[in-house]
């Protein structure tokens, strides 16, 4: 064979595998699209805001801290594992050369914690225009929180239910201001047990992660009516499925982690939709709506029924012995 043939046949097979593994990166960035769903466009800066994010530790809270920070917001890492979140803050200052990142304690499992919380922010600041109720556990053995509720709706309803009607006074005096709830599509499999808050009956494995973020959803439906007029707003979101550390405790969560990460969002892009309700502009209409990548999306028809929210909130209410009109 001539060395002119040689060298045609080699480059028609450089170009051949060029053009495989073009089409194949080209597949990948689509594929990664599709699963990293919507992002935060909005380009509002946020210089001297101050914004309080619990959970912010890890995961979906941590890089929504990093962004408000990045934008300039004096944020409060809200947290109960104070040594990881001040390690947090720490990575978070040195990136965003923003020193308003603080730490505070706080334990949404202990109603005592959450008032200690509370009394010590409203003591060091006068404003809060951003209040993210982002963190969560995902329990799927039988436990309670100090106070004897059943755990997961203990922790990402009750407590914050009572952290926001604490805040709420110093969120109304910083209008416009915002509340953000994160709650999951995993909430359409949810039922609001109003007997069973204290978990006396036992509960079908995973379930009560699902009916407290229906909580979340009936919460944020019925706050939006109670503050209508008052200059803040309120948001539900679903991050997505996300790579984080909420199924820690969970062996077969992990494993399904482990095995279809591929398909998973990562933290960074379970933040997008938090932060789109933060921040984008024009949202105040929306108030009480529940988001997804970034848009406006369905809920189930549970988590529109306007009766179990008011009475959720009577019974949350009661419970934590507070009187919030």
């Amino acid at each position: 064979m001539e060395p002119e043939q040689v060298r045609e046949i080699l480059k028609g097979r450089e170009q051949c595998l060029w053009s495989t593994w073009h089409n194949a990166w080209h597949q990948e960035v689509l594929r990664r699209k599709f699963f990293a769903g919507g992002v935060c466009r909005t380009t509002v800066q946020v210089p001297g805001k101050v914004v309080v994010i619990t959970g912010a530790n890890t995961g979906i809270g941590k890089e929504t801290a990093r962004e408000l920070a990045r934008r300039g917001a004096r944020v409060y890492i809200a947290c109960r594992d104070v040594l990881k979140g001040e390690s947090a803050a720490s990575e978070i200052r040195a990136d965003t050369k923003n020193s308003q990142v603080l730490v505070r304690k706080l334990d949404l499992s202990d109603t005592r914690s959450i008032r200690a919380f509370a009394e010590g922010f409203l003591a060091e600041e006068k404003q809060l225009h951003i209040l993210i109720n982002n963190a969560g556990v995902m329990m799927f053995s039988h436990s309670k929180t100090t106070d004897g509720f059943e755990i997961n709706l203990g922790v990402n309803h009750l407590g914050h239910f009572l952290l926001t009607y604490l805040l709420l006074e110093r969120l109304k005096e910083s209008a416009p201001a915002r509340v953000v709830n994160l709650s999951s599509v995993i909430h359409h499999l949810g039922k609001i047990h109003f007997h069973n808050f204290r978990g006396e009956e036992p509960y079908r494995w995973g379930f009560a992660y699902c009916h407290s973020k229906l909580a979340n959803l009936l919460f944020t439906r019925e706050l939006a009516k109670r503050i209508q007029g008052t200059g803040v707003t309120t948001y539900a979101v679903h991050p997505g499925i996300v790579r984080s550390e909420l199924a820690r405790h969970s062996f077969l969560c992990c494993l399904f982690w482990r095995l279809f990460s591929y398909f998973l969002k990562s933290v960074q892009e379970g933040a997008q939709t938090s932060l789109h309700c933060a921040l984008a502009e024009g949202l105040e209409p929306l108030s009480g709506k529940y988001f997804s990548d970034c848009k406006r999306t369905w809920v189930s028809p549970r988590a529109r029924d306007n009766k179990t929210a008011q009475r959720l909130w009577n019974v949350s209410c009661e419970l934590l012995g507070i009187q919030w009109e």
